[in-house]
């Protein structure tokens, strides 16, 4: 059974499981008090970032255009442009094993797609989730619902996994910025 986190919640991922090393990061939501012209087109993210808590160059930034790092130890499945359907509505594949040592911590985010001109935001969001599941056997080992009412926030970092020693540990963040990618680049440090 999936261990289920609270905003802020960190949590052992590998300790206890020694032979983990294939993850996927499945990320989910629905739209709700909407009646624009427009679909919501969420798209979700992974910067891999470095000891300063920035990416170490353009390419450890993972998204709908970028789906591949170079390590092969992060892999972005494709971009949903609807979000329709159950379960997850966009998934992002990791490899410990193949996460270069230089990389300390990878955030997982979703942002809003062209949210001003479409007059889109995170209040309009519900049901958003994070999970992790191992890879070998399809196994939920943790999850993370958005419980928070966000308003007029168009990206959200919804959790991270980061290093500690040998080990890898997974955090509930839920930290919601305004200003879409292009804020949340910039504050990972990315060329916008």
């Amino acid at each position: 059974m999936a261990v289920s986190l609270a905003k802020g919640q960190k949590v052992d991922l590998t300790k206890g499981r020694p032979g983990l090393s294939k993850i996927m990061i499945g990320l989910g939501w629905d739209t709700n008090r909407y009646d624009g012209q427009s679909d919501f087109d969420l798209d979700a993210a992974a910067f891999l970032l470095g000891d300063t808590g920035k990416v170490t160059s353009d390419a450890d930034f993972i998204f709908y255009n970028n789906l591949k790092h170079t390590s092969g130890g992060v892999e972005h499945c494709g971009d949903n442009l609807t979000g329709k359907g159950e379960g997850d509505d966009e998934e992002i594949n990791v490899d410990l094993a193949k996460v270069p040592e230089t990389i300390k911590e990878i955030d997982f985010t979703v942002t809003i797609f062209d949210a001003d001109t479409r007059k889109q935001n995170f209040g309009q969001v519900e049901n958003a989730f994070i999970r992790v599941v191992d890879s070998s056997n399809n196994e939920e080992l943790i999850r993370y619902d958005l419980g928070e009412d966000f308003s007029v926030e168009t990206a959200v970092v919804v959790g991270k996994l980061y290093r500690q020693g040998t080990e890898w540990k997974f955090q509930a963040i839920g930290s919601g910025f305004s200003g879409g990618l292009a804020a949340l680049g910039k504050n990972f440090g990315v060329n916008v």
